[in-house]
C-alpha cells in the first residue's frame, strides 16, 4: 500500500523556520517525482518545490524561491522541506505528493497525496 505522511508542521513566528518531513512507503522512491503543494483556506492548492532524479535539480515556486529547500533521503524514502524566513502568507496546510513521472506543477498530475500537515505563521 502506498502512503505518504507528512510531519513538523506547526506554528511559528514570520522569520521563523520550520522543517517538514514526508516519510514514503509502498513504492519504490527513486524514479518518483515528489513535490510539496500547499493549500491556504479559500485558495486554490499551490505546487511549491518539486524533486526528481529526472529533473537536472530541484524545482521551486517564485513565491518559496530563496527561502524554501527541499531535500530527499533516498535510503529512508523521505523528503524534506526546510522553510525559513516564513512569512503569515506561508500560512497553509501542507501537502507532499507522489509520481511516477517528471515533476509537475499541476495537482492533478499526482498519484499519491499525504494527509497533509498545518502550518500557521503568526504576524
Amino acid at each position: 500500500e502506498v502512503q505518504l505522511v507528512e510531519s513538523g508542521g506547526g506554528l511559528v513566528q514570520a522569520g521563523g523556520s520550520l522543517r517538514l518531513s514526508c516519510a514514503a512507503s509502498g513504492f519504490t522512491f527513486e524514479g518518483y517525482a515528489i513535490a510539496w503543494f500547499r493549500q491556504a483556506p479559500g485558495k486554490e492548492r499551490e505546487g511549491i518545490s518539486c524533486i526528481s532524479k529526472r529533473e537536472s535539480r530541484p524545482l521551486y515556486a517564485d513565491s518559496v524561491k530563496g527561502r524554501f529547500t527541499i531535500s530527499s533521503d533516498n535510503v529512508q524514502n523521505r523528503v524534506y522541506l526546510e522553510m525559513n524566513s516564513l512569512k503569515p502568507e506561508d500560512t497553509a496546510v501542507y501537502y507532499c505528493a507522489a509520481r511516477s513521472k517528471s515533476c509537475s506543477s499541476d495537482s492533478n498530475d499526482y498519484d499519491f497525496w499525504g494527509q497533509g500537515t498545518q502550518v500557521t505563521v503568526s504576524s
